[in-house]
């Protein structure tokens, strides 16, 4: 397949540099994360564990057999000694009038960082005729997820810290999120979502990165700022009728691996630089 063979000229590429040059490769340094083993939300299987590579057997698995489907791989050089990576992946299978429509895409960090991903997305576009029930959506993402931080303005907000799910003491169940799912977030709720220094809710972090550039280094200042660890966000837009669902977004955003990954690239990028221009060690003469 096409796909996969682009991915193995990437890594092809990669064994064939002299050893010298991978060596920030051969021993990459993986990232912290915001998810724990044992609470690690995913989308469609992808999780902020995942690999480019194993990454993109999801993809092609998730859209085989959907012929209309563009794909954007996107390869990247790292360092100076340009060593190649899958930066970005999106499959865009486009909607009709009888066809649901789906967009997956992904960002990963660079080799040095483990080639992990710290940004994932998912958009469906349900045709008229295949829009599911909102409270069948719900209980589906409940199922998944637990119960949400917060709920409303057709959102289910997932916000993590120290490896958990943030609760701001309200009590969502099947009926009780539907019914708050179309109102406002509830303002008492919101504000515990702060930080104590100034840091704002990472529910606005989420939605202003959604329209970023979605790099390490576009994403970074934000994700510094940001009162959590990482976030999941569900978005839940009425179709046809206000009890069916017409488009659902899910974002999945690992803030303590976008600031951990930044920072061993630029360890790496910095010792690589070092290496190559290593400082003269002239020795001071007899005076």
């Amino acid at each position: 397949m096409l796909r996969r063979a682009l991915f193995a000229s990437v890594t092809m590429s990669l064994a064939s540099l002299p050893a010298a040059s991978v060596a920030y490769d051969v021993k990459p340094k993986a990232a912290e994360s915001a998810f724990a083993a044992k609470m690690r939300p995913d989308i469609l299987g992808i999780s902020t564990d995942s690999t480019a590579e194993s990454a993109l057997a999801i993809f092609e698995s998730a859209f085989k057999g959907r012929v209309d489907t563009k794909t954007d791989i996107q390869p990247q050089k790292f360092g100076i000694n340009a060593v190649s990576y899958i930066a970005a992946l999106t499959f865009d299978y486009p909607s009709a009038p009888k066809q649901t429509g789906e967009v997956l895409s992904s960002s990963f960090s660079s080799p040095a960082s483990a080639n992990r991903a710290y940004f994932i997305t998912r958009n469906l576009t349900f045709a008229r005729d295949q829009q599911p029930s909102r409270i069948e959506m719900i209980k589906q993402v409940m199922d998944k997820y637990g119960a949400p931080t917060i709920v409303g303005d057709q959102h289910l907000h997932y916000i993590y810290r120290t490896g958990r799910i943030v609760s701001v003491g309200a009590k969502y169940k099947g009926a009780t999120t539907l019914g708050a799912i179309d109102r406002p977030l509830d303002p008492r709720a919101a504000i515990k979502l702060n930080g104590p220094n100034g840091q704002g809710s990472c529910v606005a972090v989420v939605k202003r990165l959604q329209t970023k550039e979605r790099t390490l280094d576009a994403m970074l200042d934000e994700a510094k700022g940001a009162n959590c660890d990482g976030a999941l966000s569900v978005q839940l837009t009425p179709g046809i009728a206000p009890d069916r669902v017409g488009n659902a977004q899910f974002t999945l955003l690992d803030f303590k691996r976008i600031v951990s990954a930044a920072a061993i690239d630029g360890d790496a990028l910095a010792a690589e630089k070092s290496e190559r221009n290593p400082t003269p060690q002239g020795n001071v003469p007899k005076l």
